[in-house]
């Protein structure tokens, strides 16, 4: 099923979501008769993985240049869903930056534990390892989502300037 390390597998990647299960399938034929097997994705998951069966296919899943100049305004567009999809936190994250720079000033002021500082030996150190992850999640969390969203835009983008160029180089 895998190949060995000495030897190169060509995968591909498309970029489809599938309302239906029949047109996930319809699409999967299609490439499995073309000499491309399967390996990674879902009807919903958008990013769809393909590995060259055979010696016999084409080097690339695409046919033709229209299809391949579809799968960078694919791409493009999932990552823009992800990119709408963090706007609503990167904005209530912008504005309540809760614990953002007080977390660098004072991060005892991050655990809450009762008498946390006043412990000591292993009861300190089982109380504070214990909290710890907590403490770095309520410090550090709002950074999350506007660095999501920043990632997101930035391939957004990438994908959308791929695809204008692919249109102009290949369809043309």
């Amino acid at each position: 099923m895998f190949r060995t390390l000495q030897q190169q597998a060509n995968i591909k990647i498309d970029y489809r979501v599938f309302k239906k299960g029949r047109d996930f399938i319809d699409y999967l034929t299609l490439f499995e008769d073309s000499g491309w097997r399967h390996i990674a994705g879902t009807k919903s998951s958008g990013a769809q993985y393909f590995m060259q069966a055979g010696t016999n296919c084409e080097e690339d899943i695409f046919s033709d240049a229209a299809s391949r100049v579809g799968r960078y305004k694919r791409a493009s567009n999932v990552m823009l869903s992800g990119v709408i999809a963090f706007l609503p936190l990167f904005i209530i994250s912008v504005q309540n930056s809760t614990s953002g720079l007080d977390a660098f000033l004072n991060p005892k002021a991050l655990y809450y534990t009762p008498g946390l500082w006043e412990l000591s030996g292993t009861e300190f150190w089982g109380a504070f390892l214990f909290e710890t992850p907590f403490a770095l999640g309520r410090g550090f969390a709002w950074i999350l989502a506007p660095l999501l969203f920043v990632v997101y835009a930035f391939l957004a983008i990438k994908s959308w300037l791929i695809y204008k160029h692919a249109l102009k180089t290949d369809i043309n």
